[in-house]
């Protein structure tokens, strides 16, 4: 086994596939940031390494957008295994992981894993298929926690995982996912508490942030919803490459790209440059505790972010973002008004990546990318 301790972009993006050549190194782990960053600086690692040794990738902490997929095997290597998975620390495995005996779908973690009963709910908990909702574990699983310390009477156990549902008594994690009949794939969309509710429709977060993290000029985003005149607003922070301005002209191309690629529910009311983006020391976005800021609630896991003096500029920018403007903005009108057209990842992520036939561990037969 391998460990890296340090930056993996230093001195710039190569330094993890020189270590793979290096050492030979056959399984890679990283997250779906890393392979953000390397797409953002145009790497080409297929290109200036052998990586005759690696056969799988596992990409893990936050959701990686279709093109994330792509990416990776036009641009890494086409006949490696894409092994996107999703869990948590609390039950310390996966609710949704990989197969090499199935096929890879962009945007889709193959399968629910074995020992879960997953499945996602509607606000109502009736299970459905190919529309976004609650993730779920109908049952108990193996890896569950069954206690917490200092809860003799189990208050803070249910009320994490089991008063959402309290009619059903199933574990709901806190992703927004989607589970595509088809397929049998997952998507995840990102954290429930953190998704946005614009005008009664429901938007994860991750759907803005492959739009606008694949604009040349945008480094890094992050998006709230502001509890805004009885309804939620849009708030956009973006984090811009060096030598770039947000102008008028980019803010309204980030507008048009959101309503042409996702809806018109997904344009912000607001777009504010921020000089960095939190997150946790798992690289997740720190969405939550920029809302609390936002909304003048205070802020308890500073200890657990990587950046935790990212959100000063936020509480520096709250007071006038809490401001009750007397007049709707044309972008709030814009949310408030335009008929929602939500984006179908069913139909973008329908086509598989690549096939793999049944395989053991030591005769890996890849076929061609489709």
């Amino acid at each position: 086994m391998v460990l890296y301790d340090g930056n993996p972009l230093y001195p710039d993006w190569r330094t993890m596939f020189k270590l793979i050549d290096q050492e030979r190194i056959t399984v890679f782990g990283c997250s779906a940031s890393y392979i953000y960053a390397l797409m953002a600086a145009d790497a080409s690692p297929a290109k200036e390494f052998n990586l005759a040794s690696l056969r799988e990738i596992s990409q893990t902490g936050s959701p990686l957008s279709p093109e994330g997929f792509k990416w990776v095997y036009e641009n890494v290597k086409s006949d490696l295994w894409f092994n996107s998975i999703s869990g948590g620390t609390d039950i310390n495995g996966c609710f949704c992981a990989g197969s090499p005996t199935l096929p890879v779908y962009a945007g889709q973690l193959q399968a629910r894993a074995l020992g879960m009963k997953v499945a996602v709910y509607d606000e109502n908990g009736n299970p459905i298929f190919d529309e976004p909702g609650e993730l779920v574990c109908e049952a108990p699983a193996p890896s569950m926690p069954i206690y917490f310390w200092n809860d003799p009477d189990f208050k803070k156990y249910r009320e994490s995982y089991f008063e959402f549902y309290r009619h059903k008594n199933v574990w709901r994690h806190g992703d927004y996912a989607i589970l595509h009949s088809k397929t049998g794939g997952v998507t995840i969309l990102g954290r429930s508490d953190a998704t946005l509710k614009i005008s009664g429709v429901r938007i994860g977060t991750a759907e803005i942030y492959r739009v606008v993290e694949n604009l040349p000029e945008i480094a890094d985003s992050l998006a709230i919803g502001q509890e805004w005149k009885g309804d939620q607003r849009l708030i956009l922070f973006v984090k811009l490459k060096p030598g770039y301005q947000l102008t008028e002209e980019l803010k309204n191309r980030i507008r048009d790209e959101l309503r042409r690629k996702a809806s018109p529910r997904h344009v912000p009311a607001k777009i504010i440059e921020v000089p960095d983006i939190p997150y946790t020391i798992n690289m997740k976005k720190v969405e939550i505790a920029v809302k609390n800021i936002i909304h003048g609630r205070p802020v308890t896991n500073r200890g657990s972010l990587l950046n935790p003096e990212a959100l000063d500029y936020f509480e520096k920018i709250a007071p006038e973002l809490q401001k009750r403007l007397m007049t709707l903005s044309l972008h709030d009108l814009d949310l408030l008004f335009l008929s929602s057209i939500f984006l179908d990842y069913h139909r973008r992520s329908s086509i598989p990546v690549r096939h793999r036939p049944s395989i053991s561990i030591n005769s890996l037969s890849p076929l061609s990318c489709l």
